[in-house]
């Protein structure tokens, strides 16, 4: 599974559209996708950034990344703080627009998709999120994810490197994720939490503070790292977790409430605590999970966003990025929940 971060594109006037359709299409060649792959993703990112100037919505951002094993597909996300759609499922349909043109750009977007999801609401701005796989790679049709985790990662603006990191791995009933943030930002930073997800890829079957203190050990040449491990056990209903330094969380069980993700004081790679246990809480098929970086400001609220939970998790990673981030570092947003 690929875990690079997102590259953030902003769009603030149409002067800027042909530049980004250009370097998104690099990226896309790059990653092996054919000449007509190519062209639905050129379509879906024109009929993004149009849809960015012609609505006047604020702060436009088109996010990109490979998804899947080997880079089988590209993810596309597109926020703004625009004014919102009372209305989100019938600006799907062909001819209905707000602004006088022949209202064909959601639709189109939908339709090339291989994957889809939008959501809008008025005071709120807009996500819209797009996949396209390579032609003999895509998802089978209907297959339900077991484990389903979305993430939104981004370096700090000015920065090509993301000095967050996020890994998972999975079996029928168990999942473990790590969520993890070098010290400071830039390549440094990247060093620290890339030999975290190293370590933790390599280390299997292992409780979440066995693999907090083997991180601590492997990552100890470079400038340290703070850190989240959870294990969803699907069997037990259960949510483990160990975490160390500021890696916040929240797990919305739905009938139980809100269970704040608490962690142990120190920096991975300098200083842990002697004694660090690991702490569980029951997991249901109707919570979801957020873990997050210190990227992203700690006041956030979910119950803004009306029927939010039913849309994809990527979505809801995006909105809680846009709304959210402090801007001045590297941001991750990870949520997860399950089926069956």
């Amino acid at each position: 599974m690929d875990f690079k971060p997102h590259v953030s594109f902003t769009l603030t006037d149409r002067s800027f559209q042909n530049i980004v359709k250009r370097d998104i299409a690099k990226l896309a060649e790059g990653l092996g996708f054919k000449e007509s792959e190519v062209g639905k993703i050129n379509l879906i990112i024109s009929e993004m950034a149009s849809n960015l100037i012609k609505h006047e919505a604020v702060n436009g951002e088109i996010l990109v990344k490979p998804i899947g094993e080997k880079a089988s597909g590209l993810e596309i996300i597109c926020i703004d703080q625009g004014p919102g759609m009372s209305d989100p499922q019938r600006m799907l349909e062909d001819g209905v627009s707000t602004v006088g043109t022949h209202g064909e750009g959601l639709g189109a977007i939908k339709r090339i998709s291989d994957e889809f999801d939008l959501y809008s609401s008025r005071g709120v701005g807009t996500v819209v999120l797009s996949r396209i796989y390579k032609s003999r790679q895509k998802p089978k049709a209907g297959k339900i994810k077991r484990f389903d985790i979305g993430v939104v990662m981004v370096p700090k603006t000015g920065e090509t490197d993301c000095g967050d990191g996020w890994a998972m791995y999975e079996s029928i009933n168990t999942c473990y994720l790590l969520v993890a943030d070098g010290l400071g930002h830039g390549e440094f930073a990247q060093q620290a939490s890339q030999g975290a997800v190293e370590t933790f890829l390599q280390q299997t079957n292992q409780t979440p503070s066995s693999l907090i203190r083997s991180l601590h050990a492997s990552i100890k040449r470079t400038r340290g790292a703070v850190a989240n491990v959870a294990l969803i056990d699907l069997k037990d209903q259960t949510l483990t977790y160990c975490g160390i330094g500021n890696i916040a969380g929240r797990f919305f069980s739905g009938a139980d409430g809100t269970k704040s993700i608490i962690s142990y004081n120190g920096i991975l790679g300098h200083n842990i605590p002697n004694t660090i246990n690991n702490h569980q809480i029951p997991w249901s098929n109707q919570g979801l999970l957020v873990v997050h970086s210190d990227g992203l400001k700690s006041k956030w609220d979910l119950a803004r966003y009306k029927d939010l939970q039913r849309h994809d998790t990527s979505v809801i990673a995006a909105l809680l990025y846009k709304d959210f981030k402090r801007g001045t570092d590297d941001t991750l947003v990870l949520v997860g929940r399950t089926r069956g």
